[in-house]
């Protein structure tokens, strides 16, 4: 068995004639939390969309525990799609459902267990994102931070091998935003899973996971340890890293010359 969970080699991926992924080569193994990040727009989600099997790349492979993702036909794709996990950007919990049926969801879908066991393992992953207490509340009740770790009990209801993570820390507060990267490395590390986590938040992923890739246009501009990517002089890096206003990414859209445009530039 590899140590590679996911494997990405000389990937592409284009809609009709607009190109939006470009020779991607991408590894994450066994029991690491990866970090995919860019800014808007660069391609982080089709990414994703590829691993899971709702894309087919243009050219190039993807492979996931050992199985191309983009060959397989829909009874194999569905199996493969039991082992991952999903926590999509603000939870996308079933308004119309409690804490615990969203977490139960899972469960009855995908398994003939009795609803004493599903009772069992839906308080136990509840527990795990401290939430056991919260069980009988609505979503609606929940704050953002509260949703977003009930969505992960959800998406490790199945014990999955793999979890993709789409800005996991996106709108929370500062407090709710350590904890969801504590659990998320915590969970990666008891659970023996691996985690793919796209994010634009810098500072704090680079606390949690074991390797960064940067996606700029379509490609790999840089990738390394946390180490690496603080310690980066490639100015588009240095520039995510450090919020700076201008840089390989300008503030300024194009535009005319801003004196031409007022009529000054002869005054």
């Amino acid at each position: 068995m590899s140590d590679n969970l996911v494997e990405i080699r000389d990937l592409s991926f284009a809609y009709t004639d607009r190109l939006v992924l470009q020779g991607i080569n991408l590894t994450a193994r066994r029991g690491q939390v990866v970090a995919i990040m860019g800014n808007s727009g660069c391609g982080k989600t089709t990414l994703m969309r590829l691993i899971g099997g709702q894309l087919k790349p243009t050219r190039g492979k993807v492979w996931v525990d050992g199985q191309s993702v983009g060959d397989l036909d829909f009874a194999g794709l569905y199996r493969l799609r039991r082992r991952m996990g999903m926590l999509f950007q603000f939870g996308a919990l079933f308004t119309d459902m409690s804490v615990y049926d969203n977490v139960a969801f899972q469960l009855r879908e995908h398994t003939d267990l009795p609803e004493e066991m599903i009772r069992d393992l839906v308080l136990m992953k509840l527990n795990a994102v401290g939430l056991r207490g919260a069980q009988d509340l609505m979503p609606s009740e929940l704050s953002g931070g509260m949703a977003r770790r009930v969505a992960l009990a959800r998406a490790i209801a199945l014990d999955p091998m793999l979890i993709m993570y789409d800005e996991p820390f996106a709108g929370l507060d500062p407090i709710s935003l350590g904890v969801a990267g504590d659990l998320i490395r915590r969970l990666t590390d008891t659970l023996g899973l691996t985690s793919l986590v796209v994010t634009h938040d810098v500072q704090e992923s680079l606390k949690i996971v074991d390797y960064v890739y940067f996606i700029s246009e379509g490609v790999i501009v840089a990738q390394g340890t946390p180490q690496d990517i603080r310690a980066s002089e490639l100015p588009y890096v240095h520039q995510f890293v450090h919020g700076e206003e201008d840089g390989p990414v300008p503030f300024h859209h194009p535009a005319p010359d801003y004196a031409e445009e007022l009529g000054l530039a002869h005054a």
